[in-house]
């Protein structure tokens, strides 16, 4: 018999089934983690530039990013239900129906996208006082959404094509596209801003060309064939069940993102009670702390497909090890993230902008949500592996504790409470009483991967008495 080539899709399943789950986590973290990084930082590129015109266009940049999140939750929601699927079906080599996942996810994305941003440009200064302006942050404000908005169909391309390749385990291709149009969208926003003296629209257009950068580059990965899965219309599927099992699976992401946005909008009215210089420290404290979640976060994201692979091609002690050690390495990094920036709070504010009041109130934020956020990567890591192995309502719940289920009562009760020192610790509070709630589901998770791991070597012993006899 000729020994035939192996296929992608079985060299990439070999790899990932066989491979050390502590190796292919660092591979795949790695990438994700640089790539959610530059992310984070040309989010922060922005707010900084942006902050030298002023608090009041800081803080339209902190009311503008309540309507980005929602983006974002329509992006992780196709993205990340498309990239569990696509891992699960590449798992269970059904690579057909991951091609039809691929494509269907991404094209709807889009479309909503670009009915968002038509809803935004007709409806935009209504959104905008509801997202939490203030009459001196309106301006700004619409200034700065008109461009951004054009760029919705595009942000949510980005997010759908980067967790499309995590879910193949080519998160080093994922990278490439992400971080090009991150590193540009640092260098364009000088120009734009000082250069050609655009001001805060000069940022929103830097922003809107590096995502058309990044984006390119995402789908060539597609086009010259360098992924598993293919995006082509052909491949759409005409069956709803595809859209709602991809719309499912992506939920905890929607959760997640979806009331981070709700928390953000409520933040910001919450800020906006005590002037411009609450709402712009707010909105520093914010991204800074977005840079600290995405070490946690992109180590999970690489986590995510050794999960997916491994836990449906039936490996529970390969998903436990990477589980473990992905937990452990995910809480080092963030707590010695938070040390540096604990102990450097004022200097970090002062980084931003040039104002006694602001970075008062900025560092004190800083300080407590130093203090809690390492906890938070128990409910991580839970959240992630849930998402992965499809447990959809565990991990829907795990996802709504922090900017929902906590975060709303608590940006109601501290305020009224403790006043602008309530606003500063809305999130600390938040992400503790979500560490508390997520300890017992970490067990359960550990224990039931124990349980398949026996279920399925008395299995397999069964099976293997059968074919002696």
């Amino acid at each position: 018999m000729e020994n035939r080539e192996l296929t992608k899709e079985e060299k990439q399943y070999i790899k990932m089934t066989t491979g050390s789950p502590k190796k292919l986590v660092i591979k795949l973290g790695l990438p994700t983690i640089t790539s959610m990084l530059i992310t984070a930082i040309y989010n922060i590129s922005d707010t900084f530039f942006v902050s030298q015109l002023g608090k009041s266009a800081s803080g339209a940049v902190g009311v503008v990013f309540g309507l980005t999140a929602i983006i974002q939750a329509i992006g992780f929601t196709f993205g990340m239900g498309s990239s569990s699927l696509i891992s699960s079906l590449l798992g269970q080599k059904k690579s057909r129906e991951a091609q039809k996942t691929a494509s269907s996810g991404f094209y709807c994305a889009i479309m909503l996208g670009a009915l968002i941003a038509i809803i935004t440009l007709v409806f935009m200064k209504p959104i905008l006082l509801l997202l939490g302006a203030t009459d001196t942050v309106l301006p700004y404000a619409e200034s700065y959404v008109t461009y951004i908005a054009i760029g919705f169909p595009i942000m949510i391309a980005s997010f759908v094509l980067n967790n499309i390749l995590r879910g193949e385990g080519k998160a080093k291709l994922a990278m490439i596209g992400l971080t090009t149009g991150g590193i540009l969208n640092m260098f364009l926003d000088p120009l734009f801003i000082n250069v050609f003296g655009l001001g805060i629209s000069g940022a929103a257009i830097a922003t809107l060309i590096s995502q058309c950068v990044g984006v390119t580059i995402l789908l060539s990965m597609f086009i010259f064939k360098r992924t598993i899965t293919t995006l082509s219309i052909r491949y759409l599927s005409k069956s709803v069940k595809t859209y709602l099992e991809i719309v499912k699976v992506g939920l905890p992401s929607l959760s997640r993102q979806g009331l981070a946005s709700l928390a953000s909008i409520l933040l910001n009215r919450s800020a906006g009670a005590y002037g411009d210089s609450a709402l712009s420290a707010m909105t520093i404290v914010s991204k800074v702390f977005m840079v600290i979640f995405s070490v946690g976060l992109g180590i999970g994201q690489g986590y995510q497909p050794v999960c997916g692979y491994n836990f449906f091609a039936k490996k529970y002690d390969r998903v436990k090890e990477a589980l473990g050690f992905t937990f452990i390495s995910s809480s080092i990094l963030m707590t010695t993230f938070c040390i540096i920036v604990f102990f450097l709070a004022e200097s970090v504010m002062r980084f931003f902008i040039d104002d006694s009041e602001v970075i008062a109130i900025g560092a004190r934020a800083l300080r407590l949500q130093c203090i809690a956020l390492p906890f938070l990567s128990l409910n991580v890591m839970c959240n992630m592996t849930f998402q992965s192995i499809r447990y959809k309502r565990r991990s829907t719940f795990l996802s709504s504790l922090r900017q929902g289920l906590f975060f709303i009562p608590l940006v109601f009760i501290l305020p009224s409470i403790f006043g602008l020192e309530g606003v500063e610790m809305i999130q600390a509070t938040s992400d503790f009483l979500t560490f508390l709630v997520s300890i017992p589901f970490f067990i359960w998770i550990f224990k039931m991967l124990k349980e398949k791991q026996q279920k399925e070597k008395i299995d397999n012993f069964e099976k293997f008495e059968e074919s002696i006899v």
